[in-house]
């Protein structure tokens, strides 16, 4: 049986960077050795890691990888290829596709197509509609990472947002609760207000989507699913948590006392509104990008421990649909390639650790989830793993984008830190600038 030894790196892991090595056989973690412990027989390979960290493998509980329906812009294969040379090994796939992913025979289906084309590992999300809370008890808990609730609509058309269907929904199952918090009722007044204020413009600017998806409108929703949730004894994880005024809602307790978690977004902690003026609708996304001291709020509350987990929302469009102002062009933008190195490039600048970037996308999601067997550096658990380095910097342009919309905010961005390999299951998935085509990701288990 191979065994390979990447020898020699900087481990990062739990809370800790450490000079050591760690040995793959048959898939998983064999050996770490540090702090002196040596091998315990030969390798038949050796990876020199010098001058270079080594992390668990990324776990982004938040993609849309557009399969089924919206192929044209996205697909498993393009954005999983894409995920791999971020450095990403396990993803969670939204249910807002064509069709969505709102009945068992859907649910059956996008396991199918994860199975036969994604490159890393994978699950996918249970969408919540007014009237589906009687099917979340014939789902498999240990297949499925959640049931996917939008309180506000987006990209898909699957808002819920009747009372009754609410309570079901939280009452009706002990699964994970992932919702998009945004509150319609206020979002159509804002809507109706930049309507009539630009009555006589041929579209309302990209500059009033914050206004209209408002921070009131994100704070009354997410307020909302806490007390809900609260009351239910539900667990939830309200995602792309986007402003300050959200955080105080959320505990700096720790992880493991918490039943209710956030996520803060790629987006979110990289882009504030005055950076509409350059980028347009490129950052248009929802809830949308806001003032600075939001920004800066967020990046605090992920070093407070009151956001848990940073994920990146990775929706892709073709910049033809991103054209138009605040209503016309379409919300998302693809961030999965290039998340991993985003953020080791604000611990560069001293934002977060490399340690902290480690618990909230790696560990947190792998806890939150009860994903088993992942998302730390551990003998005996799956060898999904990235190597990075630091060095010369380098630039995101339309030839080293991988995913199929061709585009990305990032473009023109230098960074000096680089995804060099990326092991799936003990398999490398990338190196070198290349993806292994062939290889396909395992179903992600979840420990209920």
């Amino acid at each position: 049986m191979k065994r390979t030894l990447i020898h020699n790196a900087t481990i990062v892991n739990e809370g800790h960077s450490v000079q050591g090595s760690i040995v793959i056989e048959n898939g998983k973690i064999a050996e770490v050795l540090t702090y002196g412990k040596e091998l315990s027989a030969p390798c038949d390979e050796t990876i020199d890691a010098t001058g270079c960290c080594l992390l668990p493998g990324i776990i982004d509980d938040h993609v849309h990888f557009r399969d089924p329906g919206l192929t044209h812009k996205a697909d498993i294969f393009t954005e999983s290829r894409a995920a791999a040379a971020g450095g990403v090994t396990s993803i969670m796939d939204m249910p807002n596709t064509q069709p969505l992913t709102t009945t068992l025979d859907a649910l059956e289906q996008k396991f199918d197509l994860l199975n036969e084309k994604c490159i890393v590992n994978h699950s996918c999300y249970f969408g919540a509609t007014n009237n589906n809370y009687t099917e979340f008890s014939k789902l498999d808990k240990h297949r499925v990472c959640g049931i996917k609730l939008f309180m506000g609509s987006s990209t898909g058309n699957m808002l819920v947002d009747k009372s009754n269907s609410l309570l079901n929904i939280f009452n009706g199952t002990d699964m994970l609760i992932a919702t998009h918090c945004e509150s319609q009722e206020i979002i159509k007044k804002n809507t109706e207000y930049y309507k009539e204020m630009f009555r006589n413009a041929p579209e309302i600017p990209i500059s009033k989507h914050p206004n209209i998806r408002s921070v009131a409108a994100c704070y009354s929703s997410s307020q909302l699913a806490i007390r809900m949730a609260s009351l239910a004894g539900a667990r939830l994880h309200v995602l792309h948590v986007s402003t300050a005024k959200e955080l105080q809602l959320f505990s700096d307790a720790p992880l493991e006392d918490k039943h209710i978690t956030a996520e803060a977004c790629i987006a979110h902690l990289l882009y504030r509104q005055q950076d509409y003026k350059e980028l347009g609708t490129r950052i248009k996304c929802n809830p949308s990008i806001k003032k600075q001291a939001d920004r800066d709020a967020l990046r605090n509350a992920v070093n407070t421990g009151v956001i848990d987990v940073i994920a990146t929302d990775h929706a892709p469009h073709l910049l033809s649909e991103k054209e138009g102002g605040a209503l016309k062009a379409m919300s998302g933008m693809p961030m999965i390639q290039f998340s991993l190195v985003s953020m080791l490039e604000l611990a560069e600048k001293g934002i977060f650790s490399i340690e902290t970037i480690v618990e909230k996308m790696c560990h947190a999601p792998a806890q939150i989830y009860g994903i088993c067997n992942r998302g730390y550096i551990r003998e005996g658990y799956q060898a999904d793993l990235v190597l990075v380095s630091h060095g010369e910097r380098w630039e995101v342009n339309t030839e080293n984008i991988l995913s199929k919309c061709g585009w990305s905010p990032l473009e023109g961005n230098s960074f000096r830190w680089k995804v060099e390999k990326t092991f799936a299951n003990g398999h490398l998935i990338y190196s070198d600038g290349q993806v292994d085509d062939t290889y396909r990701g395992e179903e992600l288990r979840f420990d209920y």
